[in-house]
């Protein structure tokens, strides 16, 4: 027999035994077993005999065909040592060595095979320890080599694997450090070139007539078929392959840590016979209930399988059942987590029918959309009881969050009792102490203080107040001593707001904004204050209810999905550079005829960043590519330097404004009103419009560099235009954007609604950044996709079930959960320290 064909067989066994644990359901291979029977009919008919309908069979009928086939599949082949020469008798006697230890899952990585003095702080690095980490490592892609081919069926351009004998071996070079390797394999139909460039050294590995598999897609040279730089992997050195001639592993590495290395050292624990019993020292703390009634497969399968797959079916079903595991835990976590705050105590609370909230609504210059009477009375429902509210509300860009979130503001402050805003930046404070005070007062005056404003709101006086860290130490004084006088009633602060030194005595609201920007202990934190105020937690980056309760899990969800009666489409479009005068032209006709325009640009001067250099290629491997060689300058915008060029050389007949983020709070204030006002045609400015401004006037917003900025930011940018009756347009300028900052500029092109925008960025940043899952509390989820909606909602309602019948997890067949969850909570609390 071939040994292709007892590759193959290995296969098949593999593949029958996980549809036999899997409790023949057909999910192993895709596109079920009957695509494998029939692809390899031929190979295996002598076997197996005519190939069934799997997919028809009953349940019991594929069981006993199962147990059959694998009755008389040959034994595996015995691995063959190479062949030896006798060494001559010693006269003196020589102890044996005595085997190693057995390693053992929370042994030192130093322990396994391949670990060597260089690489183990590069394993360090990455986080891996100890044998379990290297397990919890998981591959971020897989390779496709399981195509194995005969030399003379190879196809160009395809991903194949081939085994064949090395008949020719050489080494070439070039200058003075770089060398290649070059060989040519043959089997019993045909022969193929093989180039290994700057790895000559390889040149000394292979010797003439050693059986060599290699994978990789097969180019062509010459009329002759090569392939260049491919995995490859010695016959008979181990007993699995590796590196080949399967579903092979891509792990995310660091810089002098190589693929090969990693996966080799994995490879040792999953595939080696003599070191896979670590496998069965992986405790499986699910109940068997919860396995059965979702499918799963066991603990020891799930890791084997989602390291060296037997097929993409099998790295599904373990990809499921360990995104399970992550989902659950994170679920139970949030769900006690939830419970022991409802039962530490009662809050406040408050009375929302008040006549001056009603006014404050009434005097607004618009009318609040169904979505924001909705999210409104959730809101006012909860605050009017005992138990602490702790809710998310989140809406797209210019839905209505901040006014919304006022009128609890305001019913708290009308109550006699504190409320307090924390933001993640000075901006975006800033911008919320403006928003506020100008909600709040309308055409009221406001004290001599730039950070403290008085507000007449009917016969009540209201006090808003700001707290910055970067605030003279007089300033921060003084507003700590009013606020724990109880002298400020609405507070807007950054970090500063949660340190031990600031009292809030009277707090009955707590409004965290953008809260995937702050860690969980943070927002604790803020919640300490008082007592057991409400929280109110908002989002601009819309998701799904069903993927926030996923995320958000101890909070209540409102959403705003409704934009404000009458907004027009805001047309966007990518001009390239050499249009920028057309759009200078475009911007001065929209001035004329009596609208306005902002103009934003990355960095307050202007600066030169370095780009190009090394980047990684597929298998991990840093290398230099054409037009690269030497990283190189781009010149990068400042908001300075293009003021004074477009009010000189562009628009010297329009009124220019300025705003970024090192002016004063009352010097930006009073740009904004002139802006506002009217007496600014084209203001000019940093990121700092991002969020908090609504001119309906201004049609235009020109985000120039636009490659320097995100999905979410350039969303954000684009909603400060569209909020009056006019048509409004959204302009990207970049002048060499890369190829994932094109991808961006086209899809902000492309999608209006945010949800859909949110879907697509989360696709380009993955779960961690697009949520910042770490900050909200999870550890980095890394089989679990926010995709995962099915998988979520049924790890939350086992999470549930389990929690009702058994609260502190003591029943016997919940020991081992428990043992695991204090495990995990351990580990979360110390992630959000």
């Amino acid at each position: 027999m071939e040994d292709s064909d007892f590759q193959r067989i290995a296969a098949f066994r593999r593949i029958l035994g996980l549809e036999r644990e899997q409790g023949f359901e057909d999910r192993v291979v895709i596109g079920g077993l009957d695509r494998f029977l029939d692809q390899w009919s031929a190979q295996l008919s002598s076997i197996i005999g005519p190939p069934p309908n799997y997919s028809s069979m009953p349940r019991e009928e594929r069981r006993r065909w199962v147990a059959d086939v694998l009755d008389r599949l040959p034994a595996p082949e015995p691995q063959r040592a190479e062949p030896r020469k006798a060494e001559p008798r010693k006269k003196e006697f020589r102890r044996a060595s005595p085997p190693p230890p057995p390693l053992k899952i929370d042994d030192d990585v130093s322990k396994v095979p391949g670990v060597t003095n260089s690489n183990r702080p590069r394993l360090q690095d990455l986080g891996l320890e100890t044998v379990r980490d290297l397990l919890s490592h998981l591959p971020i892609r897989y390779n496709d080599f399981s195509d194995i081919r005969q030399i003379a069926d190879l196809e160009f351009g395809k991903n194949q694997t081939v085994l064949g004998t090395v008949s020719e071996i050489s080494q070439s070079s070039f200058g003075s450090k770089r060398s290649s390797a070059h060989a040519v394999l043959s089997d019993s139909t045909g022969g193929v070139r093989v180039t290994w460039f700057n790895q000559g050294y390889l040149a000394n590995t292979f010797r003439p007539g050693m059986k060599l598999f290699v994978s990789g897609k097969v180019a062509e040279f010459r009329d002759n078929l090569l392939f260049q730089n491919p995995e490859y992997e010695i016959m008979g050195k181990q007993g699995d392959l590796v590196h080949t001639g399967r579903l092979v592993p891509v792990y995310s590495l660091v810089e002098g840590l190589y693929q090969r290395t990693l996966r080799s050292i994995i490879g040792h624990i999953i595939l080696n016979r003599a070191l896979d019993a670590c496998l069965q020292q992986l405790e499986e703390y699910l109940p068997e209930d919860v396995l059965h009634r979702n499918g799963l497969l066991g603990i020891e399968s799930a890791f084997s399988q989602i390291h060296y797959p037997d097929s993409f079916g099998a790295k599904e079903a373990a990809r499921q059942r360990l995104a399970f595991d992550e989902l659950l835990l994170f679920q139970m976590a949030v769900l006690r987590r939830r419970q022991a705050w409802q039962e530490l105590g009662s809050g406040i609370a408050l009375d929302v029918g008040l006549p001056e909230v009603d006014a404050f609504v009434d005097s607004l210059p618009f009318s609040f959309t169904d979505a924001q009477k909705r999210a409104t009375d959730e809101i006012l429902s909860d605050i009017q009881t005992v138990r602490p509210m702790n809710r998310l509300l989140e809406g797209d860009v210019g839905s209505g969050k901040t006014v919304v979130a006022m009128v609890a503001m305001l019913a708290a402050v009308l109550n006699g009792y504190q409320a307090a805003i924390l933001a993640p930046t000075e901006i975006l404070a800033e911008q919320h102490f403006l928003t506020i005070t100008r909600l709040l007062r309308g055409e009221g005056s406001k004290d001599g203080s730039q950070y403290i404003a008085n507000i007449q709101l009917g016969e009540r006086e209201v006090t808003v107040g700001l707290l910055l860290g970067s605030l003279s130490k007089r300033v921060k004084d003084d507003t700590r001593l009013m606020l724990a006088a109880g002298q400020i009633n609405i507070v807007i602060g950054t970090h500063a707001l949660i340190q031990e030194s600031v009292d809030i005595p009277k707090l009955a609201l707590a409004v965290v904004d953008e809260l995937h920007r702050f860690g969980v202990m943070q927002r604790l934190a803020l919640r300490g204050k008082g007592t057991r105020p409400h929280v109110l937690v908002m989002s601009a980056t819309p998701i799904p209810r069903s993927l926030a309760l996923t995320v958000y899990g101890e909070l209540d969800v409102s959403i705003i999905d409704e934009m404000p009666a009458g907004r027009p489409q805001i047309i966007t479009r990518y001009e390239r550079p050499e249009r920028r005068r057309v759009v200078y032209e475009f911007v001065r006709s929209q001035v004329e005829e009596g609208r306005q325009a902002f103009m934003v640009v990355p960095f307050i001067e202007e600066s030169e960043i370095k780009v190009g250099g090394p980047i990684r290629d597929e298998g991990g491997q840093y290398r230099m590519t054409e037009g690269e060689q030497e990283r190189r300058t781009k010149f990068v915008r400042g908001a300075v330097n293009e003021y004074e060029r477009l009010s000189k050389d562009v628009f010297p007949e329009l009124r220019l404004g300025l705003l970024h983020g090192l002016m004063s709070l009352r010097e930006k204030e009073e740009v904004m009103d002139k802006f506002q006002g009217g007496a600014i045609d084209i203001l000019v400015s940093t990121p700092v419009v991002e969020v908090g401004i609504d001119v309906p006037n201004a049609t235009v917003m020109v985000i120039d560099c636009a490659d320097r900025f995100g999905l979410a930011q350039l969303h954000q940018f684009r909603g400060r235009v569209g909020r009056g009756r006019h048509e409004s347009y959204c302009i990207l300028l970049a002048d060499e954007p890369g190829e994932s900052a094109l991808e961006r500029l086209k899809l902000i092109e492309n999608f209006r609604d945010g949800f859909k925008l949110a879907d697509k960025d989360l696709e380009l940043r993955g779960p961690g950044d697009y949520l910042g899952t770490r900050q909200s509390g999870a550890l980095d989820m890394k089989a679990a996709k926010l995709t995962d909606q099915e998988t979520a909602k049924r790890s939350r309602s086992e999470g549930e079930k389990i929690l009702h019948i058994d609260p502190a997890l003591v029943k016997e067949e919940h020991r081992k959960l428990a043992k695991r969850m204090a495990e995990y909570e351990e580990t979360v609390t110390a992630e959000m320290s």
